[in-house]
């Protein structure tokens, strides 16, 4: 009877471990599945909270070379993100509007690289200026090939810089439509005037009648402080659900010294508030917020040489975090 009580009790243990190993082994989005927006929090398929953190790729038209699946797979494997992004690139000479078929090849090279790693992906709309019917024309594409992956996540605009909320709100509510049409289930990032800092005047007139939707706002650790944290926590406090689509160490120009501290109560200040947030950028240029130095290879095979202060910085902090 000791022998069979004793396999039994052996057979459990060996059950519960194995149990236990597929657990670990499940990706990220094999875990959490279709997220959606409660209240502020982004959560799960079971109404639990999310909080992603990740690297986000320099503009691909500049880019391009590092759009391939072995960058991502060290991202998500050696790095531990668990959410990338796609800085599809609009305006400036061979982005969309110039070569929207290189614009569409790469991103969905790295949402499909995504997708089969099993994390989260931001689609973005890397503009500054509206731009509707190409942006409809994308988002029409992407929306189409990706609407049942619980993967891909839609930002709207990147950056809007001059343009004022009510054009933007118009903006915005065309595109939701467009998408909800065709992958209502998605989240959405909604983009906010003056490069994502106006989050407290959105909080007071916020897009109404959607689910699942989010709003991006962006800073720049050496530049952006106390004051945009104070709009937020206000956003916040109204009931407007953030997302941090893009941030850095740096001034905002992207090519100062790295300002650590305000770094590290920036990520504080974003725990606190179970805020997910994408660390700018994938590079090779010169500067601050690049994150590979100039000669870096694309293949994603780096070794520490091949890494920049900021890239150590953020690849360290998605070790502790993820």
């Amino acid at each position: 009877m000791k022998t069979i009580r004793f396999l039994v009790v052996a057979m459990g243990i060996a059950l519960m471990t194995s149990l236990a190993g597929c657990y670990q082994n499940k990706s990220i989005v094999q875990k959490h599945g279709q997220l959606s927006v409660q209240g502020t929090q982004l959560v799960d398929k079971n109404g639990k909270p999310v909080v992603l953190r990740g690297v986000s790729f320099g503009w691909h038209n500049w880019w391009y070379n590092f759009y391939n699946p072995t960058a991502v797979h060290t991202l998500v494997h050696d790095w531990n993100a668990t959410l990338l992004r796609a800085a599809i690139g609009v305006q400036p000479e061979g982005a969309y509007l110039y070569n929207p078929e290189l614009a569409i090849r790469c991103a969905t090279t790295v949402v499909d690289a995504a997708i089969k790693e099993g994390v989260y992906v931001i689609i973005d709309w890397h503009s500054h200026d509206i731009v509707l019917e190409q942006a409809k024309e994308f988002f029409t594409l992407m929306a189409t090939k990706y609407k049942n992956s619980p993967n891909v996540i839609y930002e709207l605009f990147n950056e809007p810089d001059f343009e004022e909320w009510s054009d933007v709100k118009a903006y915005s509510i065309e595109l939701i439509d467009l998408i909800r049409g065709i992958a209502p289930q998605s989240v959405i990032l909604v983009g906010l005037p003056h490069w994502d800092q106006d989050v407290h005047l959105v909080a007071d007139d916020p897009i109404e009648g959607y689910d699942n939707l989010m709003y991006t706002m962006h800073f720049y650790a050496a530049t952006h402080k106390a004051e945009l944290r104070a709009r937020s926590d206000y956003a916040l406090s109204k009931g407007l659900p953030l997302f941090v689509s893009e941030c850095a160490g740096m001034e905002a120009s992207g090519d100062s010294a790295i300002d650590t501290e305000s770094w590290n109560t920036w990520v504080q200040w974003m725990n606190q508030r179970n805020i997910s947030w994408v660390a700018w950028s994938i590079s090779g240029k010169v500067e601050t917020c690049s994150m590979l130095i100039p000669t870096a290879k694309p293949d994603g095979q780096w070794d520490s040489q091949d890494l920049k202060e900021w890239a150590l910085i953020v690849k360290n902090q998605l070790a502790i975090d993820n």
